[in-house]
This record gives structure tokens, sequence and C-alpha cells, in this order.
């Protein structure tokens, strides 16, 4: 890092002369103060990139913290578990306690928080120093002795300490950010190791957002408080002695102070306590709001156009949130009032009480100044203290939370076992299953929807709850899931899944999975990104992706859950053959086959029958169709509707920009803008003035001649004093009101916009970028004057300043280029976070199938890594600033102290006291502009995200002028004519030259090889994917005039993947509130779920678990049935509807379809080509073009690509021509 950056052609010699020796004794004493040096340099000379970022040392790496926390973890579990023990030895019913978060914290991280606490002692008993090195100048000022060399002495040691305290203060922030950071880590690594071992019970308690929510929220929260955990002893200590130091120069008189802060710190104790509890409150309406962000980015809103309903949803909960955030605002107003106004009060009440003690009693310069030295310092731990307490009851919350979540049961793979419960959360099904299978047998499971057909595959995996019983294993294992997981990264390393190459191995296993002539279509073979939730490849590529990571894993035991649901039968003939079959890559293999297929079961070494969670049969094909008459059943079922739809030829039916600025400033609200500037102003100017009368009144006070002068005029400059302190709070309050109405109002705008732009945006957009971005977009959218005095005081202090404040600038304009670039770094850094933990929580079983555990936790630590990489820059960037500005300040208090003695004949005491105690407070108060001023820039870029948002392409209007009748469509004629599309405009047509023409009422089947385009035809209907030529007509309409949400508002879909959202039953059924009870209930009915929606405690108000996790693929299918036929249209849409679900269902489904939709048109997508026999045109898709368009009878009679796809499915002719 060092060698790379000095060598860089980017920095001149003349920069690094100009700004190094800056500092030269810091760099003795601070070895870290070179890199940010140079980070910041070269920053200001180019654009930063990850490798130009200073490394953490390797015991500060989240590869290191996070196995020695996660071992401390384990031992507090096992020391919490031998107490228990204990415990229940002396007492039967011993309350059970959790393992501690804390205890394990602080055994892992107790040494560098005792460091951290030193430096914090060193750096508070300095802060002391300076004001009694100040009194000591004034007394000498006030007896007007021949300094000599002592003045000079006073004045090099104000300085000399409060530079110590500069360099100890930097350490101390430097190393707790630093320990706060990697305590953040440890607990994220904890976090996501724990989501990797929760049972099946514990995953439907902690959906995806409550499980983000602990890693994002919480675990901050946990960083916060280490941040600032050393003010629990230290704004005490800073008190007490700030205290002690007062009674030396007010005597009994400070009790008065004292009394008043016991009065008014439990005040805003008490305030802050309930400021937290609506925090608590709104992380409710949080959690609810990232379920219904997650929701919005699933392709159904589009397709049902339900957008602006979702986002009147959101928004009301957001309102819920702004509400409380409201509240908290006015309590905090009412703190800031009180907090700001403590040190004015605390002096009131001295003075006041100092000069009632003794009539004789005066203020003198060296009493007045030291003390509003004290008092100053004072502010900042009565401001912090009940802060910090409210934050210690806030982590308490999140504490509480964590260890709620990571004592939750885990699966106990070493125990795998038989007897298991689905989910006891919201409704218990026992399954039953009691069967051996033989080494390298191939074995099918087959049964109707829910009779436990996956539970098995699960058991198998121990991802059940055990009831009783055992399941014994031999070997490694490999799990296809019914949905298939794709991780977001290039598909050869989906494929190898961290395996090693073996090139000869990898080829042979995807010309098996039949994957060769699809990495021909893609840009860059098997190196595409095929992004996240694999959405850049049609459903059947992802499953043979999907299965080819099974394959290519070597296992000895593999575990299909219906891998050819989504591929069309020439397809999944091919993997049967060439992969699962007796003659496949995997013959010689365990393989456990979940399918509908029952075409297969007579190659089959066993099936089992399952039938309402039990094992209801078992044996060989030909045992089971002799001795059963469950197999002759499902046979019969299959054959019966092949006989019955071939009776029924014909049925019936970077420099942030100031426009961003702006932005913000149009958000907040220009009312709000100048009423905030004028009262910040009056404010100072308040305060200014308060101190200025002080000044004066000391000044007249050394003046009087007599006693009864000075007693005459003090009452009346102790009234001035105290109404200027109450003007100067009214101001701070008016001003924090101000504050909170315009950010509320920003933070309302900002949300709305981005939401408004967000659901705009095309689905290819949601397709192409990680949920992790798009929610950490919203979540980021939810945060001069004492130079006059001194200059009336001293005015040859200008000529020291002048080059000062140049420098201050200088300093500025090189933090804000680097600091914006590693906050960006950083920001980018969070996305891959929060993807990673969706992406893993998604897959959990799939990686837990297949071992890979470990790997994923080391990808995690990898990208939590570059998170605290990024973070640990940013605080060192932030230490350069610091140790800059804090030292120019320095120099100002060096040379207010220095100008002081060289004019020590010409002013009077009260403006030494004066100037110096402002010189000592203008470096707190040039910090705060230049961090403000930065802050502003660099927090910009949340703001910059809403405007590249706003100017992202959009998808047309949801409504144009155009808009159709109300009743259309009322025929359901569908014409393509010359109709060409693609997906972007880098790759090649999707769709070329497609024409045809519907009849009203007709049913269309599409067929096709898989990835044929004909998944890619109905989003062409719904405009997902526009148009690249041609055009489409729907009842005399050209769909490209009309707005978007005119259009899908009257097509109905049932897609591909089944999607369902985190809520009830209800709510997925019907969102919008537009049915009544008796018609779902009536859909229900049709789609044969009535029966198992009664069965369920709570009925329609049947919690759904995040993505339908608590239902199986076949009953999600069933459920997006019945909201199909709630939504009852002209044109019908299946998409593989029933691709996940037996052929009995499929037949009954068939049959409602058919009855349900007669009078509408219906195009029928799918690889059953049995479901589509009946159709009264068939569509033939191949490679994007149209190559048949019949009567399924015809196209037999032709011998074409539709009669080859029906031999391959094993119907003959004789059956559809019967």
């Amino acid at each position: 890092m060092f060698k790379k950056v000095i060598n860089s052609s980017e920095i001149d010699n003349a920069t690094i002369y100009l700004y190094f020796p800056i500092l030269p004794i810091y760099k003795i004493c601070v070895s870290s103060h070179l890199p940010s040096e140079l980070i910041i340099v070269l920053g200001y000379k180019k654009p930063l990139e990850r490798e130009d970022l200073f490394e953490l040392n390797e015991s500060d790496s989240s590869y290191v913290v996070c196995p020695i926390f996660e071992k401390q973890w384990r031992k507090e579990v096992l020391r919490n578990q031998e107490r228990q023990k204990v415990k229940a030895s002396f007492h039967k019913e011993a309350h059970a306690r959790k393992p501690s978060l804390v205890y394990a914290l602080w055994n892992t991280f107790k040494f560098v928080l005792i460091q951290v606490a030193l430096f914090k002692v060193f750096a508070d008993i300095l802060s002391f120093t300076s004001p009694l090195i100040m009194k000591q100048m004034i007394i000498f000022f006030e007896h007007r002795p021949d300094f000599g060399w002592s003045g000079y002495g006073y004045a090099l040691a104000l300085f000399v300490v409060v530079f110590l305290q500069t360099l100890i203060l930097q350490q101390y922030q430097r190393f707790n950010m630093l320990t706060s950071a990697k305590i953040k880590t440890a607990v994220i690594g904890l976090i996501y190791k724990k989501a990797l071992l929760l049972s099946n019970v514990s995953r439907k308690r902690f959906s995806t957002g409550e499980v983000i929510n602990l890693m994002s929220a919480d675990a901050q929260q946990l960083m916060d408080l280490t941040a600032n955990l050393n003010l629990l002893w230290s704004a005490p200590f800073q008190i007490l002695m700030a205290v002690s130091l007062l009674w030396q120069e007010l005597g009994p008189a400070v009790l008065a102070g004292v009394a008043v802060l016991v009065f008014v710190i439990p005040i805003n104790a008490l305030v802050a306590t309930r400021v937290k509890k609506l925090k608590v409150r709104k992380r409710q309406p949080r959690v609810t709001c990232v379920k219904q962000k997650l929701s919005f980015l699933t392709g159904i809103l589009k397709l049902y156009a339900w957008e602006p309903s979702y986002k009147k949803k959101i928004i009301e909960i957001r309102e819920q949130e702004l509400e409380v955030q409201k509240l908290s605002g006015y309590l905090a107003v009412f703190s800031m009032l009180t907090l700001t106004c403590i040190p004015f009060l605390v002096s009131l009440a001295t003075f006041g009480i100092y000069f009632l003690l003794d009539e004789g009693n005066i203020l003198t310069a060296t009493k007045v100044f030291t003390s509003m030295s004290l008092f100053n310092i004072l502010r900042l731990p009565l401001f912090d203290l009940p802060m910090v307490i409210s934050a210690v009851v806030q982590t308490r919350i999140s504490l509480d939370r964590l260890e709620d979540f990571l004592n939750t049961e885990e699966l106990h793979p070493q125990n795998i076992e038989t007897n298991y419960v689905g989910g006891q959360h919201f409704h218990s099904i026992q399954y039953l299953f009691d069967f051996q299978i033989p080494e390298g047998a191939l074995v099918a499971v087959v049964g109707q929807v829910g009779s436990g057909k996956s539970s098995v595959l699960s058991a198998i995996l121990g991802e059940m709850e055990k009831l009783t019983g055992v399941v014994q294993r031999k070997g490694s294992v490999a799990y296809v899931a019914q949905q298939a997981w794709i991780q977001n990264c290039i598909l050869q390393e989906n494929v190898l899944f961290g395996s090693i190459m073996q090139k000869q191995f990898y080829e042979r296993v995807l010309e098996a999975c039949a994957l060769l002539p699809d990495l021909e279509q893609l840009p860059n073979g098997d190196q595409t990104e095929i992004g996240e939730r694999g959405v850049n490849i049609s459903g059947g590529q992802k499953h043979r992706v999907s299965l080819a990571r099974a394959v290519y894993s070597g296992a000895d035991i593999y575990l299909l859950d219906d891998p050819f649901a989504a591929v069309d039968v020439h397809i999944g003939k091919q993997l049967f053959e060439k992969v699962i079959g007796p003659s496949g890559i995997l013959k010689n293999k365990t393989r456990i086959l979940v399918t509908h297929n029952l075409t297969l079961l007579p190659q089959m070494d066993l099936i089992v029958v399952m039938e309402t969670g039990r094992v209801a049969h078992m044996g060989t094909y030909q045992e089971l169709l002799s001795k059963t008459r469950n197999l002759t059943n499902l046979l019969q079922a299959f054959s019966e509707q092949e006989k019955g739809e071939t009776m029924k030829n014909k049925p019936t039916m970077l420099c942030v920009k100031f426009s961003v600025i702006l932005k913000y400033l149009q958000a907040f609200g220009w009312l709000w803008v100048w009423l905030s500037l004028a009262a910040y102003l009056g404010q100072n100017l308040v305060g200014i003035g308060q101190n200025l009368w002080l000044s004066a009144w000391v000044k007249e006070a050394k003046h009087m001649s007599e006693f009864t002068e000075w007693e005459q005029i003090r009452s009346n400059k102790l009234n001035i004093y105290g109404l200027l302190g109450l003007m100067q709070g009214k101001k701070k309050k008016k001003k924090a009101y101000i504050l909170t109405r315009g950010s509320l109002a920003a933070s309302r705008t900002l949300h709305t916009q981005l939401l408004d732009n967000v659901l705009h945006l095309p689905l290819r957009f949601f397709e192409t970028n990680p949920i992790g971005q798009i929610i950490s977009r919203f979540t980021k959218v939810s945060r001069a004057t004492p130079f006059l005095v001194i200059a009336g005081a001293l005015p040859l202090f200008i000529l020291g300043v002048i080059p000062l404040v140049f420098l201050y600038f200088t300093i500025q304009r090189y933090y804000v280029a680097s600091s914006r670039q590693i906050r960006r770094l950083a920001g980018a850094s969070r996305s891959p976070i929060i993807s990673h933990f969706s992406e893993t929580l998604s897959g959990v079983s799939t990686i837990r199938a297949f071992g890979h555990e470990q790997r994923f936790i080391q990808q995690n630590r990898e990208v939590v890594n570059e998170n605290l990489v990024c973070f640990y820059n940013n605080v060192i960037s932030n230490r350069w600033l610091s140790v800059r500005l804090e030292f120019l300040g320095n120099l100002m208090v060096f040379f207010a102290a220095l100008l002081a003695v060289l004019a020590a004949n010409s002013i009077e005491s009260a403006i030494v006291g004066l100037s110096i105690s402002y010189a000592l407070n203008i470096t707190q108060s040039l910090n705060f502009w230049v961090r403000k001023a930065c802050e502003i820039e660099t927090n910009a870029v949340s703001i910059e995200r809403v405007c590249e948002y706003e100017n992202m392409d959009k998808e047309a209007p949801w409504i144009m002028s155009k808009r159709p009748p109300s009743q259309w469509p009322d025929k359901g004629i569908v014409e393509f004519i010359n109709y060409q599309a693609r997906y972007r405009d880098d790759l090649g047509l999707a769709l070329q030259d497609i024409t045809f023409q519907t009849h009203g009422e007709e049913k269309i089947g599409i067929v096709g090889r898989t990835g044929a385009g004909k998944s890619t035809l109905s989003n062409c209907l719904f405009r997902i994917v526009e148009r690249s030529g041609g055009k489409i007509i729907i009842d005399g309409i050209d769909i490209s005039t009309i707005g978007l949400h005119d259009l899908r508002g009257k097509l109905n879909i049932i897609p591909q993947d089944p999607v369902l959202f985190s809520g009830t039953l209800q709510m997925n059924l019907d969102p919008l509130d537009k049915y009544s009870d008796s018609e779902l209930w009536e859909v229900l009915e049709l789609c044969h779920l009535k029966e198992f929606v009664q069965s369920l405690p709570k009925k329609l108000l049947h919690e759904i678990s995040e993505g339908g996790e608590n239902l199986s693929v076949g009953q999600r299918q069933l459920v997006c049935l019945a909201r199909a036929l709630l939504r009852k249209t002209k044109i019908l849409i299946l998409d593989e509807a029933t691709a996940s679900i037996d052929f009995e269902t499929d037949n009954l489904v068939q049959t409602t379809i058919r009855k349900e939709f007669s009078d509408c048109t219906i195009l029928t997508i799918a690889h059953r080509l049995h479901s589509i026999i009946d159709s009264d045109r068939v569509l033939v898709l191949d490679s994007g073009r149209i190559t048949e368009f019949e009567t399924p009878q015809n196209l037999i009679c032709q011998k074409g690509l539709f009669f080859q796809m029906l031999t391959e499915a094993g119907i003959t002719q004789d059956s559809v021509t019967k």
C-alpha cells in the first residue's frame, strides 16, 4: 500500500512537502498518520479505488475477529447450560436465563476496551488543565506585575496542554471507532452463522426482513453504544471534576448549580427514555416497510398493476414511522431547550446564590471566566449523559432481540430423525416416514399436492423438527430444490459452487444437463453474470443450472425435488437419460426423486407413495401396480385425463452537484430554511451579547470605588444576564423545532420521490440489481461569529487567524475530496452484505445440503471485511481532518495568549479572559462548521441516489391520455404483427418476426424447447419487455398506445413462479380488499384448497410466511390460481401454471380453468403437453420464431417439431386423435 502510493505519479513532491510537515510531532506520536495522509492526498488527485485503501491489521479483520467471538459465544452458551443445570438441581422450577451476548463481547474485547478507556481518562484530565492555566494568566493580568518570561511560559504551557489533549483524544477516537466497528462485525458474523443453522420452525419465526434488521439496525445500535460507552463513566467523572473546581472558585454557591443539574438531568433522562420507546414503536413499521419493499421487488405487482395500491400501503406505513419520529423530534426539542440552557441556568443560579451568601462577594475576571470555561466543559457531559443512558435502554432492547435470535432452536444434523413437524408457528402437520433405501438405488416419491413429498427430502436433510425416530445416511448429499436457487455470480461459479475446476468433467456435466446450447445464446457463455435470483435466465435454465451444480459436486446421495417441472418434455427426457436414469452420470449414486411425471415410474428401483404426511405404500413399480390401488388410481387419473382431453377436440372454454443540495433544500422547504438560518443567527448573537455583558459587568465591578455602588448595580446586571440567557434558550428551541419540521418534510418528500421512481422502473432493473442495494437506498434516505469577539478584543489576532482560516478551508477541500469517495466505497460495500444475507436465507437448504456452510460463512466475512476496511479508512480520514483542525485551533489559542502577553499593558484582565475562553471554544466552533460542510457534501450522496433513480429510464406511463373503453377487451382477439423484442440493447432478438392472430375465446397452447421464447411472449403482452419492432393489437387497439395499467389491469396471468407475500392468506388472495369472504371461499373451493384452509386454525387469516415457505410449492400455485379466478378478465395467460402440482390435481385444475374461463381467450405456456392437447390451436416456438401454428391434429399429421415433442413425451398419435 505504502509503496504503491508513494511511487504514484498522481502525487507531486510539492504537494507532499506542503502538507506533510504540518504536524511533524504528530508523525512521531501517531504511527498511523502516514497512511491517512497518503490516502487524503491521493484522493484529492484522482478518484480512489478499492486497492488504494489502507488495509486493516490482520488482528482487526473479520477473519480473526469473528472466529474469536464465535468461540467466546460458544463458551458462554456452555457456561449458561452448566448454570442452568446447577440451578435446576436446587430449584425444580428455576427460571431459564439466556446466554449473555454482553459477557461474550466483554470476554472478546475487554483488553482493547480498557485501553480505549485509559486514553479517555488522560484526555478528560487534560481538558481541565487549560482553564486552570488561563486562570493563572488572568491573575497575572489583574495584578499587573512585570511579566518577564512568565507570561510567555503560560502561553506555551496552554498550547502544549491543548495539543497533547488533541493527540490523546484522536487516538481515543481512532481506537474507539475501530473497536465499535469490530463489535458490529463480530455480531453480524454470529447472526449470519446462526441463520445457516436455524431449524425449520425457527426460520418461520424470523423473516428475511427481520433478520436483515437484526444485522443492520440492531447490530448498528450495538456499535453506536460501544462508540459512546465510555461516556457512562466519563460524563459523571467530568461533572464531578468541574463541580470540584467550581467549588474552589465560588464555594458553597456551586451547590445551587448542582441542584439545577439534579433537577434537570432526570427530566431529560425521562424524555430520552420516552424517545427510545417511541423508536421501539417505530421499529415495527420499519420492519413491515422493509417487507413491503421486498414484495414490490417481485414482478407480480407489475403484472397485476398493483403498484399504486402497494405504494399507498408503504406510504401509510412510512407515515406511521414519521408520526413516531415527529413525536420524538418534539421531545428532542424540549430536551434541547433544557440541555442548552443548563450551563446558563447553572451559572445564573450559582452567581445569584454567590451574591446572596455574602453581600461582599464580588465577581472578578478570574472567577467569572474560569467558571465560564468550566461551565463550557460541563456542557458536553450534561448533554451526553442522558443520551447515552437512553442509548443503553435502546441497546438493551436490541440485545434482547439479538439474544432471542441467537438462542432459537438449531438443526441437529448429528441426529437426523424421522417423525417430524412441518411448522409449529402457525399450523402443525405431523409427518411419519419409515423406509430404507439401498445404496445406489433410484427412488421416486409420488403423491398429491400437500401429501408430504418435499417433506421427505427435508427430513433426510434434517430440515424439519424431529419428534421421534432417527435417519441414518451414508455419504455426502447434494440437493436440487423445487424452486431453483441461483447465486448472484457467473454461471460457471454457480455450477462449481466452490469446487475445483475439472474441465473435462465440467463440460460433461454441462452437456448432460442440456446447458451447452444455452451457453451459445448467452453473451459471455458460462462467464455470463446471471444476476440475483438467477432472473436473467429462464425458469428451465435455472433448474438445469441447479441440477448441474448438484451433479458436479460428486455427492453420494442426490435429493431431487421435481427437477423436470420447469423444463419441456424433450429436455426432461434428456435430463433423465443422461443424468438421473439408469444410464446417466449418476447411475451408481443414490437418487431420491420427487416427481409428478408418472411415465418415469417403470424405470425406478423403488417407489414411495405419500398420503397425508405418511408413507402409504412402498415397493417396486410392479409390486405397487399389482398390490395397491393408490398407484393404480394415480395412473388411472393420468390416463383418464388424456382420454377425456382427446375426446373434446374443441372445448367450450461525484463532486456533489449544487443541484443535489438544492433538491434537498427544496424538499426541506424554503420557509423552514430561512427560518432556521434566522434562528441560528439570532441564537448566536444573543449568546455573544450575554458574554459581552458579563465581561462589561466584571470590568465595571473592578473599577467600582465603593461597595454600595456595586451593590446597586448588581441586581440589575444579574437580571439582564438572566434575560439574555432565556432569550438564547428560546432561540435554540425555535431552531430545534424548525429543523425537526423541515427534516421530517424532507424525509417524507425524498422517500416518496424515491419510492415513486423505483416503482416506475422496468422489471429488468429489479432483475439485474441486487435487492440489498435497492433496500439500502431507502434506508439511507430515511439522516464564524466568535472571530468578531476575539478580533474586537485583540485586533492583532486577525493577522494570525487569516492564514489559519486559509489553511482550514484548504484542509476541508482535501478532506472532502477523499472522504466523499471513501464514503461512496463504504456505501457500495454495504449492499453486498444485505444481498449476500438475502441470497443465503433464500438458499439455506441448498447450502446446508451441500455442506457448504463454512464456505458461505467465509464469503460473508469477506463482504463484511470489505465494509470494515472502508469504514476504517473513513475513520482515519476523519482523524486526519480532526488532528489538523484541532491543531490549528490550538495555534489560535496560542496566538490569543501570546498576543495578550504582548499587549499586557493596554488591555483589561476581563478582555484577556474573554478572548482566551473564546479561543479555547473556537476550535469546537470551527470544527463544527467544517464538519457540517463536509457532512453536507458527503451525506448528499444519499440524495444523489434519489436523483440517479429519477434520471433512469422508466417504464411507459401507467395512464395515458388515450384510454381504452371501459369494457375493453370484450372479444379477446390478440394479434401479433411482425413483432420483435430483445431484453437489452446489447443482446440479440429474443423474438423474431412473430405474426399470428387468435380468435375470440380461443384456447391457444404455446410450446417449445427451453429458451425458445415462450415466457418472453407473455412478457411482451404485458409490455414487461417492450417491442423492438412490429406491434401487438388486442381487440383493435395497439397496446403501445395506451397506459401500462390500462393494459395490465385488463389481462390476467398465473405466473411460472408462484409469488406469495408475507401476510395473511386473505391479503395474498385479495391485497386490494375488493372481494367479500364468500367470494374468497368460492374460489378456494374451485381451486381445491377449501378443505385445507378450513383445517387451518385461523382459516383466511392464516399467516403466510415470507415467500409462502409454510405452504408447498403446489399449494402456492393453487393460491395464485385462486387469485386469478378472483381477477377474471377476458384474456388469461397460464405460464407453466400447473408445473408444480401432481397430475390428479392438475386434472382438477384444468377442468376448473376450462369451466370458469370458458368465455375467455387463454394462452397456455406448457411443458406438460397433455395440458394443451385439447387446445383449439398450438403455437410452436423455436429460437424465438414461430415454426408451427395449427390445430393439434393437423400438427401431428405434419410430423414436425410438435409431433417430435409428443413422441418424446410418450403421447401416442392414437391417444390424441381418438
